[in-house]
């Protein structure tokens, strides 16, 4: 969430960065007017209560007429602070409610409007011209029947539609990833971590996932547990509740989970092969900065990203995403896009997002920098999505004869080889 001093100071900053994300603007003036409720009656609330102390020393030396009239003022005096406090936790509760809903400002260099409203800020690789190699490139999924590595018709019987299985050196392609995205993490100082996969209602709401995204969650109801759809939702709880001294900053983890996504809004998209699926795995970067450092960890975690893709030698840009496009906990999120030859166009493979405060401000983490104790700064990055990355390796660096070539960066953890064969032809 924001700072609420901040909406007081500058609601006109507050109105255009909604405004940006497409989002309801009189958000602002209801919280406003909720937040106004809330001080009121709790000044009302002290008042009254200051006034009932005062008289309970007076009653005790009173006697007669007077004693009887402040009994009697005593009894109002009761009704109203009972009222007023009353008051003070529904104005406090709607304007806790109102400012859940309203998302992270918007970064002031943010490119405005929606999703195809982005900027690109760089271009790397170089895109293969399959035409003047002599043959036409197959997409993943037939790559991938052809390795013996996906199989979703059966993905499909077991569990329906964008389920699948990695089998043989699929399987094997993926733990490869995994094990060289880790180590790549774990070299720039990350710590490695296995996270949970169902978390309570308050660690997906302090992440910001139960406002816009909640259609995409899956909730389990006789738990009231939630499947999460990426690691950075336990890896932000993580240090939820606690204070944290300023010299243990920053904190950077390295989470592999399962992630699970209802994809509800993507009828039609995608629908061939391992591209947008229900569960996958994930190895995503997350910090823990101060928050006057959060800009410089963005860019941190930007060229570990970069640094990742062009190890598995994939040609890719680098895209500055549109306010409307951010997702409510995000102040600026850039985006790692791959080639992807038979789609003929650039894919989301990574992304990173700098959530400044409002993340912590909802999990209640915040750092102690002597005797200033104050909200700190959040991050997240993808490292490796693994389906859409296998689609990636697979479709760019396939030779004609079916067969795919290994980037080198994932030999030592495929025993070596340097080529994926057909096991059928």
């Amino acid at each position: 969430m924001i700072d609420l001093r901040l909406l007081r100071e500058d609601p006109d900053r507050v109105r255009a960065s909604q405004r940006a994300r497409g989002e309801d603007v009189a958000l602002v003036d209801s919280l406003l007017s909720a937040d106004e409720r809330r001080r009121s009656s709790g000044v009302r609330f002290d008042e009254l209560r200051a006034e009932q102390k005062q008289l309970g020393k007076l009653i005790p030396k009173a006697a007669g007429e007077e004693k009887a009239e402040l009994l009697k003022r005593a009894e109002q005096l009761k009704a109203d602070v009972k009222a007023a406090d009353a008051e003070r936790d529904a104005a406090d509760a709607e304007t806790q409610e109102l400012l859940l809903r309203l998302g992270n400002l918007v970064h002031p260099d943010v490119p405005v409007g929606g999703e195809e409203d982005f900027v690109t800020l760089e271009t790397h690789g170089t895109i293969r011209d399959f035409a003047a190699e002599g043959f036409e490139p197959r997409d993943h999924l037939e790559l991938g029947q052809l390795l013996g590595a996906i199989d979703v018709e059966r993905g499909a019987k077991v569990s329906g539609s964008r389920f699948y299985f990695l089998t043989g050196v699929g399987a094997l392609l993926e733990l490869a990833l995994v094990n060289a995205a880790i180590a790549q993490a774990t070299a720039a100082g990350f710590t490695p971590m296995l996270t949970p996969a169902l978390v309570r209602p308050q660690s997906m709401a302090g992440t910001g996932f139960l406002g816009q995204a909640a259609q995409d969650v899956y909730h389990l109801d006789k738990d009231d547990l939630y499947l999460v759809g990426t690691s950075e939702v336990p890896l932000a709880a993580y240090h939820m509740d606690e204070i944290i001294d300023a010299d243990r900053l920053p904190l950077r983890y390295a989470g592999f989970s399962p992630c699970f996504r209802r994809e509800a809004g993507s009828h039609g998209k995608d629908t061939r092969g391992i591209f947008r699926v229900h569960q996958f795995d994930k190895v995503e970067m997350f910090s823990y900065v101060a928050p006057e450092d959060s800009q410089a960890e963005h860019q941190r975690l930007l060229e570990w990203e970069k640094q990742w893709l062009t190890s598995l030698e994939l040609p890719y840009r680098v895209i500055d995403v549109a306010s409307a496009d951010l997702g409510s906990s995000a102040a600026r999120k850039f985006d790692c896009e791959a080639w992807i030859p038979t789609q003929g166009k650039y894919r989301e493979l990574t992304s990173t997002s700098d959530c400044t405060e409002f993340q912590s401000r909802r999990l209640s983490i915040r750092v102690r920098d002597g005797k200033q104790v104050k909200p700190l700064a959040t991050l997240n990055g993808t490292l490796c999505a693994v389906p859409r990355t296998i689609v990636a390796i697979l479709e760019n660096h396939q030779q004609a004869d079916g067969s795919v070539r290994v980037p080198e960066v994932l030999r030592p953890y495929l025993g070596g080889r340097e080529v994926l064969e057909p096991v059928s032809r």
